[in-house]
């Protein structure tokens, strides 16, 4: 006869069966699962003809399947002195950029541009020159220019109306 003791539990999960070595496993002949489909897969097959078609590795998210073309900064006319500098090395700092255009003219201001919470550089940096005739000459000197081990590029900033001009 078996004890039971009041508070114990047995090992076997409540309304569970016991398995006798007689018997075959349950699911032994059931056929293999198909892989589960995502639900844009079920949602595609809803709305569709009830076939999904499988995406190609190579496809993005947002569903356009050719290759990513990198995109070249559309220049900007120089009409200040103040300078886009882009493509611009993480280790680059304000004194490499000042040492950097001032061999091409006067620099008034380098800045690069960095994140708030790590100081961590954007890549990008301004440049203020003494004159427009200077920015024209860095941007024609400079554009295209291996520094730091990348191209630089070197345009006009673009002036926003919330900006005061100077």
């Amino acid at each position: 006869m078996k004890s039971h003791s009041p508070g114990r539990h047995s090992r076997r999960a409540r309304g569970g069966s016991r398995r006798r070595s007689d018997q075959r496993p349950r699911y032994q002949n059931a056929r293999p699962k198909a892989p589960k489909k995502t639900f844009w897969q079920r949602l595609a097959a809803f709305f569709g003809n009830g076939e999904t078609a499988k995406k190609p590795a190579s496809a993005s998210r947002n569903g356009s399947q050719q290759p990513r073309v990198s995109r070249k900064p559309e220049p900007v006319e120089v009409t200040s002195p103040r300078l886009y500098v882009g493509n611009l090395s993480f280790d680059a700092t304000e004194s490499d950029l000042f040492e950097l255009f001032n061999g091409v003219g006067h620099v008034q201001n380098a800045e690069v541009v960095s994140y708030r919470h790590n100081q961590r550089s954007k890549g990008f940096a301004f440049v203020q020159m003494q004159t427009v005739e200077e920015a024209k000459r860095a941007v024609e000197e400079l554009h295209d220019k291996e520094f730091l081990g990348r191209k630089l590029v070197v345009s006009g900033a673009k002036t926003s109306e919330h900006q005061p001009r100077e």
